[in-house]
Order: C-alpha cells, then structure tokens, then sequence
C-alpha cells in the first residue's frame, strides 16, 4: 500500500511539475504576437523631432542649459526609436533577409 502511494505522490508531482514548466511556453506566443502590433509613425516621430531640437534651441538661448540637454537627450531616444523603427520595416520587406 505504501509502495503505491508513494508511486502515486512520485507520478502526481511529475504531472505537476510537467503543467507548471508548460504555462510560460503557452503564454508566450501571446506575447510575442502584442510586441509585434507595434506600429511606428515615422512622419509624426520626425516631427516630435523637430519640436524638440526647436525647444531645445530655445532653451539654451534663455540659459536653462540642463533642461535643453534633458529635451536633447529625448529627440535622440525617439531618433533611435525611429531608425530602429525603418530598420525594421526595411528587413521585414525583403522575402529573404542577409
């Protein structure tokens, strides 16, 4: 009798251990599938650019030259958005990448 509960604990935690380890791998196509609905505008990234590099001229000239930096730091994160963002596009366009 105990040889077959122990059995019967031995397979249980098996069984277990088996739906744990499964659930990521399930949910993560999910994931991946959200990351890839990601649409980039490059026009309207272009002109946040834009707005930013004029701001930040601007600021400079009042003399508030840690917040011009602070608004130049910031058209830079979304200019590499926006190459990252082209990049992309370009190697998705072409049937055979490399």
């Amino acid at each position: 009798m105990t040889k077959r509960f122990s059995a019967l604990a031995v397979s249980a935690a098996i069984v277990g251990g088996l739906f744990i380890t499964s659930v990521p791998a399930q949910a993560a196509p999910s994931a991946v599938s959200a990351k890839a609905a990601v649409t980039c505008h490059p026009n309207q990234m272009r002109q946040q650019i834009a707005d930013l590099k004029t701001k930040a001229a601007k600021l400079k000239q009042l003399g508030e030259t840690a917040a011009a930096k602070r608004t130049l730091n910031e058209a830079a994160a979304i200019q590499k958005k926006l190459n990252a963002c082209v990049k992309g596009d370009e190697e998705a366009s072409k049937p055979f990448p490399g």
